[in-house]
């Protein structure tokens, strides 16, 4: 079986613009991961330093942790090749979607709003993408869930490689700046954005032609044929926003954050029949609890497991039942208030507490500190962790060893304690 350091190859992907992507498991956690690679012989060709950069970009991309950012687990070089192995998605490209036609309205906001805030998140961390296009991004599940994939050729925006001069991405979704090879910044992203979004709502290149010449020419001097022109069912407020992305001027283009809020705002109607403003503001309420009320209930039950996890270690001492005198005492059972109540009732004939159980202690112990642990995971990451994982199989085991130890306790009780049998009497 092939290998690439620890990852067993599984079977290929496909062939990249720099190297090989393939399918491979990671033994250590046993999952499923893709592999990038790069010769290392190619790399060192682009110039001195480059292989250098290329992992330095690669962990600068690991860094961020987003729901629609492919997540990059690991980064570094075996057998003549650089690698980056990165979370493995099942779905199609936006671009297998694309070429399909048209994309219905809301479907093509959505879109455009989920990778507006992949782009929001990174360039707030200082990294831009230099290649937004249609397949550099895999819609995974029933809803549409995007993920912005291939940050190899990121930068830091303030690295000392800003790669001036040298043209990034793909002709009909680079920026004028880009196609130029001047200096770019997070907006030369949302041009690319716009390119994107503009051939989502209709079909169409925003910018074509038989030559790359004449591509490079038409993104850096000419505006595309208005949308509206050709899908006219195109809200006005959309076609606002999308000439906006497209403006030749980087200062006139709006950020990635302003630009997700402006595709919150939007709504796929004609604008005849949009809501009254009354039904906007209920929208938002319900937004803002459907994105609420799952950290409420993971709140809750976090609450819940210490309250009674407290009250099962440490219940509330019961009155004692006042003595009965009867003209023959009975014989104490004993053994039996340790099978009726918990270890930590009161014994109900004498009153007193029965010695504390020092290892039952830490178990319950153990476990309140466990699901304080998983709770905080929950509200921390809004997927399954691997940490989730790993502190279920514990408490699934303290479990275990709790209830085994018990009854192996209660065994012996009941083989060393005498049982009264009714009738009998004292001597």
């Amino acid at each position: 079986m092939m290998k690439i350091g620890r990852y067993e190859i599984l079977d290929e992907i496909g062939q990249g613009a720099m190297g090989t992507v393939y399918r491979a498991r990671d033994p250590l956690i046993e999952r499923t991961v893709a592999i990038k690679t790069v010769p290392i012989a190619q790399l060192q060709q682009e110039g001195a330093g480059a292989e250098a950069r290329f992992l330095r970009e690669a962990q600068s991309a690991g860094r961020l942790s987003h729901p629609n950012i492919v997540t990059i687990y690991d980064v570094g070089e075996a057998d003549g090749l650089a690698y980056i192995a990165m979370e493995y998605l099942h779905g199609r490209t936006l671009r297998d979607l694309m070429n399909k036609g048209p994309m219905p309205l809301d479907l093509a906001l959505d879109t455009a709003m989920q990778m507006a805030e992949a782009m929001a998140f990174a360039h707030e961390h200082g990294i831009i993408h230099r290649d937004i296009k249609p397949s550099n991004v895999v819609v995974t599940g029933k809803r549409g869930h995007i993920k912005l994939t291939d940050f190899g050729i990121a930068h830091l925006v303030n690295s000392d490689h800003t790669q001036t001069g040298q043209m990034l991405g793909s002709p009909r979704y680079m920026s004028p700046e880009q196609a130029m090879g001047r200096e770019v910044d997070g907006r030369s992203d949302i041009f690319s954005l716009g390119a994107v979004l503009y051939e989502m709502l209709t079909g169409r290149y925003a910018f074509d032609g038989d030559s790359l010449p004449t591509i490079l020419y038409r993104v850096i001097n000419e505006s595309p044929v208005a949308a509206t022109t050709l899908r006219p069912q195109i809200p006005p407020d959309v076609a606002r926003l999308l000439a906006q992305m497209l403006n030749k001027k980087p200062d006139a283009r709006p950020d990635a954050r302003s630009l997700v809020s402006a595709f919150h705002t939007l709504r796929p109607i004609p604008a005849a029949s949009r809501p009254a403003p009354s039904s906007n503001r209920v929208s938002r309420l319900l937004r803002v609890l459907a994105f609420g009320t799952p950290i409420g209930v993971f709140l809750l039950i976090g609450l819940g497991f210490v309250v009674i996890e407290h009250f099962l270690a440490t219940p509330p001492p019961q009155t004692p039942r006042p003595l009965v005198v009867q003209h023959t005492p009975p014989r104490p059972v004993e053994g039996t208030t340790e099978d009726k109540q918990p270890p930590s009732v009161p014994d109900q004939t004498t009153g007193t507490h029965p010695e504390p159980d020092a290892y039952l202690a830490g178990l319950d112990k153990k476990r309140v500190e466990l699901r304080i642990k998983r709770t905080v995971l929950l509200l921390e990451y809004t997927r399954k962790h691997p940490d989730v994982v790993q502190i279920d199989r514990q408490l699934e085991q303290l479990r275990i060893e709790r209830n085994r130890y018990l009854k192996q306790r209660k065994k012996k009780q009941g083989e060393s304690t005498p049982i009264s049998h009714p009738g009998s009497t004292t001597s």
